[in-house]
């Protein structure tokens, strides 16, 4: 059961080295603004944060058979994409200087709402634990 929490936080772990060479060294070359380059390097960094958590929560699933634990599993999987997805999205869109900029930047604060549910469902997860004796 903990490899369906472990295999995609191993692929989004990689994908977020990819794309973070990606932002270093080809997005660099296509703009040079700032407030584009910090918002993929956010998405990049959340994505990490978020796919260690995925790993993490693979661990804990093996220990704790709990629907919080799925819970915070697929809360972390939903906030990579919705906020770091946007975040990507969002360079792309800003670079061809789209209007769809107002329609993917709502989608930022929900996926960083899915990344708190993900930590407090892991911590209720936690705390619901009855001792071993």
């Amino acid at each position: 059961m903990y490899n369906k929490y472990i295999i995609p936080g191993c692929f989004f772990a990689g994908l977020a080295v990819a794309l973070g060479a990606f932002g270093a060294h080809g997005l660099e070359n296509i703009t040079d603004d700032d407030t584009i380059l910090k918002g993929f390097r956010t998405g990049v960094q959340y994505q990490m944060y978020h796919a260690l958590a995925l790993l993490i929560t693979g661990i804990i699933a093996e220990r704790i058979d709990s629907v919080w634990v799925r819970r915070a599993a697929y809360s972390f999987i939903t906030g990579i994409i919705l906020f770091s997805g946007s975040l990507y999205l969002l360079t792309f869109l800003k670079i061809q200087e789209s209007n769809a900029v107002r329609i993917a930047g709502p989608l930022t604060p929900v996926g960083g709402l899915f990344f708190i549910a993900g930590w407090l469902f892991l911590l209720v997860a936690v705390l619901s634990q009855k001792k071993k004796s």
